[in-house]
């Protein structure tokens, strides 16, 4: 199944799945995670000064958000690629392979911190493993980074609950209408066919356990 052109849908969908694709843009999903844990598991940070978790939360937006997406800018003005929304498979290729150095060095750090959530270690490592993934993936079709993304948030949540023995139904609830949502949007837009979204969604869970499985 191709996927389908954004112009063959109404506005009034066409603009809230933009919106969406880049609120949940992929690159935001962790620093979005260390906030969600920080609210839910403030008693997780009690050995960080308030500086210091200032100083954290800085650096994990930098390293998993504004690194990347300078990378792909900067990619972007030496034209080495065309445009800044990646939509090729070609393209894809350099970004994936930056940002995967960005989510290891993430992830390495996180090993030694131990003022911190041991979730955030095994969610670190799962989106290290997404984009390697992702970036194998590439070379035969266009896989979904959205639907990655949110598939890892996904199951980060339900894992974090177990991990946890706590439940939270109502974020449970709100992140599985997000994924869907966004899921969505990009069938929406265009930009993915069901099979491209769907691979994405299960590589992004999939990925999540694994870092959970050996980070337990």
């Amino acid at each position: 199944m191709q996927a389908l052109s954004a112009d063959h849908q109404p506005a009034y969908l066409r603009v809230p799945a933009k919106l969406l694709s880049y609120i949940f843009h992929p690159l935001f999903l962790p620093t979005y995670v260390f906030f969600w844990v920080l609210l839910r598991f403030p008693y997780e940070f009690a050995g960080i000064t308030p500086m210091a978790l200032f100083a954290r939360k800085i650096t994990v937006f930098w390293m998993t958000a504004f690194f990347p997406a300078f990378s792909v800018f900067l990619l972007w003005r030496l034209k080495f690629i065309e445009s800044i929304m990646l939509r090729s498979q070609k393209e894809r290729m350099a970004p994936y392979i930056i940002t995967m150095i960005f989510y290891w060095w993430m992830w390495y750090l996180s090993r030694n911190f131990t003022d911190q959530p041991e979730v955030l270690r095994f969610f670190f490592l799962s989106i290290f493993f997404a984009t390697i993934a992702g970036l194998i993936l590439n070379s035969f079709f266009k896989i979904s980074m959205h639907g990655m993304g949110v598939g890892g948030l996904l199951a980060f949540v339900i894992v974090t609950n177990f991990f946890y023995q706590a439940y939270f139904g109502a974020d449970l609830a709100i992140v599985t209408i997000i994924t869907g949502l966004v899921c969505t949007a990009r069938l929406v837009l265009g930009e993915h066919n069901n099979f491209e979204v769907y691979a994405g969604l299960l590589i992004g869970i999939l990925c999540q356990l694994l870092a959970f499985y050996f980070s337990a």
